[in-house]
C-alpha cells in the first residue's frame, strides 16, 4: 500500500493544551544570534544576483562609466526576487518588481532634482519607504522584500541630480532590470516545474515531520513540540497549494496536487500514514525526475476543488493594505525620525539609518526587536569586514567590482541562516558601493555607518513601541470567526448523505487556509505591546477543532484508502 498502515484503534482524546504564554512582554535576547539552517535553494538568488549585476558593472568599467552604477545596480538586484514562484507567476512577478523599482527610483531622482533640502528628502524617502512595506507585504512578495526596494530609493535622494539627467537614468535601471528578468527566467528550460516540485516535496516532508511528532507524543497529550510540527505542516501543504495554483495546468501539476493530497492526508490523519514513503515521494521530486506515481491512485474527484478556487476572486489590494495600516505608520515616522535625528548629529548620509530603521518593522513588536538587534551585531562586524577589505578594493575599480561581486554572493548565501550573518555581507557591500563615483576617506564612512546604524536602531524601534497595533486583536478575532465559519461549513457537508465532492475538497482546503492564518494571526498578535487579553483558550479550541474536521473531511471523502471512509457526525461537532 502507499502512505497507510493498518488501522490501530482510536486512541482516547487528548486534553487540550496549555494556553501558550503571551511573550508580547518580553524582548528575547537568547537564540536572536543563533544561526539555522541555510534555505533549500540559497544559491539561486546569491548566483542570479551576480550574473544580473556582473555584465551592468563590467561593462560600465570597460566605459569608464562606474559612477552610473548606482542606477544599473537598482535594476540588476530585482534578480533577488521570486524565486520560489512558479515560472508563469516568476515573470509576471518579476515585471513588477522592476517597474516598482524603477518607480520608486523615479520619485526620488525627481525630488533629488527640484530640492535640496535634506529635510525634505528624508520625508518622501520615509513615505517611500512605508508605501513599499505596505505593497510588498499586502501582497506577499517574499524575500528580500522592501528592504532593497528602500535602499536604492533612499540613497537615489542623495545624489546630485537635474531634471535632463533623469530620463537616461531611469532608462539605465530599465535595461539592467530587464537583463535581470532574463536571469530569474533562465532556469525555466531546463526545470520548467522545479518551483512546484520543491513546494511539493517540502510539504511531504513537514507532513512526516507533523507524523513524527504525533507518533513522539502519542498517549502523553499533545505538546508544543506536535502543536508546531501540525502548523509547520499546515503551512507547508498550504503554500505547496497556493504555489500549484500559480503553476501552469498540465500533467506534471495534477501529479503534484495529488502528493499534497497525500500530505493533506498525513496532516488530517497522522497515525495512519507511513512517514518513509512521504519523504520517499520528497527525495524523487529531485531533479527532473518524472513524479511520483502514488499506488493508490484515485480519480479527479479529490482535485475538483483546485479547479473551484482557480475560479474564485482573489481579495482586492485595498482589502489587504488596510490591515497594514500601524505597520505602513511605524514604518513612515520611524524612517522620518531616523533620517531627522542623523541630520541633527550632522552625519553625512542620512538615509543609512532611514534604510536601518526600515529594515526593522517585522510582524510585531518582539519581532522587531529581534531584527534590530541582529542589525546592530551585523552592521558592526560588517563595518570591520570593510576596513580589512578596502585596502583590496582600492588597489583598482576592476578590485573594487569584484569585491562586490563577492559580497552580493556571501550576502544571498548566509542571510537565511540569519539576518545578521547576511548584514556582515551587506554591510561593507553598501559601503564600498559610495566609492563607485570617488574613492572616500573610510575612517569617515566607518563612523558615519556605526552612527546611522546606531540611530536608526534605537529610533526605529522607539517608533515600533510608540505605534501600537491596536488591530491586532481585531485580526485575530476575525481569524477566529474564518476558522469557525470554515469549520461549521466543511462539517455540514461531511454530516449530508451525498456530498459534492468538489465543494468538499474546497471547504476542506479553504478550512486549511483559516487554520494557517488563524496560527500566524496569533503569533504576530502575541508579540504585539498595549493591546487587550488574547483570547489565547479560544484560540487553542479553535485549532483543535479545526483538525477534527479536517480529519472528518478527508475521511468523509474516502481519500482514506482501504479503510472505513464514513466518519460519525459527532466526531466533527466535538
Amino acid at each position: 500500500m502507499s502512505s497507510t498502515t493498518p488501522q490501530r484503534s482510536r486512541p482516547p482524546r487528548r486534553p487540550l493544551p496549555a494556553p501558550r504564554k503571551d511573550p508580547g512582554r518580553r524582548l528575547p535576547l537568547a537564540g536572536v544570534l543563533r544561526l539555522g539552517r541555510p534555505s533549500d535553494i540559497w544559491f539561486k538568488p546569491a548566483l542570479s544576483v551576480i550574473a544580473a549585476v556582473a555584465p551592468p558593472n563590467l561593462l560600465l568599467l570597460t566605459l569608464g562609466r562606474l559612477d552610473l552604477a548606482m542606477y544599473t545596480m537598482a535594476g540588476s538586484l530585482c534578480a533577488l526576487y521570486a524565486h520560489n514562484r512558479p515560472y508563469a507567476a516568476r515573470a509576471r512577478v518579476l515585471a513588477w518588481v522592476v517597474l516598482g523599482m524603477t518607480g520608486g527610483l523615479a520619485v526620488a531622482l525627481l525630488a533629488a532634482s527640484l530640492t535640496a533640502s535634506p529635510v525634505v528628502l528624508v520625508t518622501v524617502g520615509a513615505l517611500l519607504a512605508a508605501a513599499q512595506k505596505a505593497l510588498c507585504d499586502a501582497t506577499r512578495l517574499g524575500p528580500p522584500g522592501n528592504v532593497v526596494l528602500t535602499f536604492i530609493s533612499s540613497a537615489a535622494l542623495f545624489v546630485p541630480q537635474t531634471l535632463g539627467q533623469v530620463p537616461g537614468h531611469l532608462g539605465l535601471a530599465l535595461a539592467a532590470g530587464g537583463w535581470a528578468w532574463l536571469v530569474g527566467m533562465a532556469p525555466g528550460p531546463a526545470r520548467p516545474h522545479g518551483p512546484e516540485r520543491r513546494a511539493t516535496a517540502h510539504a511531504l516532508n513537514a507532513a512526516a515531520a507533523r507524523v513524527d511528532a504525533h507518533a513522539a507524543g502519542e498517549g502523553q497529550g499533545e505538546g508544543q513540540g506536535e502543536d508546531r510540527a501540525r502548523a509547520a505542516a499546515a503551512a507547508a501543504v498550504h503554500a505547496a497549494w497556493q504555489t500549484l495554483l500559480s503553476a501552469r495546468a498540465g500533467k506534471t501539476r495534477r501529479g503534484l496536487e495529488r502528493l499534497v493530497v497525500r500530505a493533506e492526508i498525513a496532516l488530517a490523519a497522522p497515525a495512519d500514514t507511513d512517514p518513509a514513503r512521504l519523504r520517499e515521494w520528497a527525495r524523487d521530486l529531485r531533479g527532473t525526475a518524472p513524479v511520483p506515481r502514488p499506488d493508490d491512485l484515485v480519480d479527479d474527484d479529490e482535485l475538483l476543488g483546485v479547479d473551484t478556487e482557480l475560479a474564485a476572486g482573489r481579495t482586492p489590494l485595498r482589502r489587504r493594505l488596510g490591515p497594514l495600516a500601524p505597520l505602513a505608520a511605524r514604518t513612515a515616522l520611524g524612517c522620518a525620525f531616523a533620517g531627522y535625528a542623523s541630520l541633527a548629529l550632522g552625519v553625512g548620509r542620512p538615509y543609512w539609518a532611514l534604510v536601518t530603521a526600515a529594515s526593522l518593522y517585522q510582524a510585531n513588536v518582539t519581532l522587531t526587536w529581534s531584527r534590530a538587534v541582529q542589525r546592530v551585531v551585523g552592521n558592526v562586524v560588517g563595518v570591520l569586514a570593510f576596513a580589512a577589505l578596502v585596502p583590496l578594493a582600492h588597489l583598482a575599480q576592476a578590485a573594487l567590482v569584484l569585491v562586490c561581486l563577492a559580497l552580493n554572493f556571501g550576502a544571498e548565501a548566509l542571510i537565511s541562516r540569519n539576518y545578521w550573518l547576511g548584514s556582515v555581507c551587506v554591510t561593507p557591500m553598501a559601503l564600498l558601493i559610495t566609492e563607485f563615483a570617488q574613492v572616500q576617506d573610510p575612517g569617515r564612512l566607518v563612523t558615519e555607518r556605526l552612527v546611522d546604524t546606531l540611530v536608526g536602531a534605537v529610533v526605529g524601534f522607539a517608533a515600533a513601541v510608540a505605534v501600537t497595533n491596536r488591530r491586532a486583536g481585531d485580526r485575530l478575532e476575525s481569524a477566529l470567526t474564518a476558522v469557525e465559519r470554515a469549520r461549521e461549513r466543511a462539517a455540514r457537508l461531511v454530516a449530508e448523505p451525498r456530498p459534492d465532492s468538489a465543494a468538499l475538497d474546497a471547504a476542506r482546503r479553504a478550512l486549511t487556509a483559516a487554520l494557517v492564518d488563524l496560527r500566524a494571526t496569533a503569533d504576530a498578535a502575541a508579540g504585539e505591546w498595549w493591546q487587550r487579553a488574547l483570547p489565547q483558550e479560544r484560540v487553542v479550541t479553535a485549532e483543535q477543532s479545526g483538525h477534527r474536521t479536517l480529519a472528518a473531511t478527508v475521511r468523509r471523502q474516502g481519500l482514506l484508502l482501504g479503510r472505513e471512509t464514513r466518519g460519525r457526525a459527532e466526531d466533527v461537532r466535538r
